[in-house]
């Protein structure tokens, strides 16, 4: 009997693949536990449908990313940090920092822990930190550290 997987099974498959085991294990474990339904063609035709609408929706999240990868780019973020004595930097700029400055120079909202810092910035000076927008878009945003 061929059955959808509505969810993972780890001996089974991952969710929307067509399996095909016995019968009554399908009607004993799978149906009854909703881990997957009848392949039939009504079945087949909505994972057909909704397999479609996620691919669309993967590209627009990718096209999306890729606009702001764009936007993020040409901007630059000023960031004002307290000196200590001779003008030594006092403390560090971490990444909610530079996120809340981004929303508030350009209205662009990031996610603080998309913003990969190696470590934390503890000096003055200009820096290029990366933002991982997409699994596969990864933007440059030039951070500008001046004193206070």
């Amino acid at each position: 009997m061929k059955i959808i997987l509505l969810q993972d099974e780890k001996k089974l498959g991952k969710t929307g693949d067509i399996v095909e085991v016995s019968e009554g294990y399908a009607r004993n474990f799978i149906l009854p536990r909703k881990i997957g339904v009848e392949a039939t063609p009504k079945n087949l035709n909505d994972l057909k449908l909704k397999k479609a609408g996620e691919e669309k929706r993967a590209k627009e999240q990718l096209e999306a990313a890729k606009a702001l990868a764009e936007r993020l780019s040409s901007r630059q973020v000023e960031v004002k940090m307290k000196a200590g004595e001779g003008g030594k930097p006092f403390g560090s700029i971490s990444s909610k920092e530079i996120a809340s400055a981004c929303q508030e120079q350009h209205g662009i909202e990031l996610d603080k822990k998309k913003i990969q810092l190696m470590e934390n910035i503890r000096s003055f000076g200009t820096f290029e930190v990366g933002v991982k927008l997409h699994p596969q878009v990864t933007a440059r945003l030039t951070v500008k550290v001046t004193e206070m």
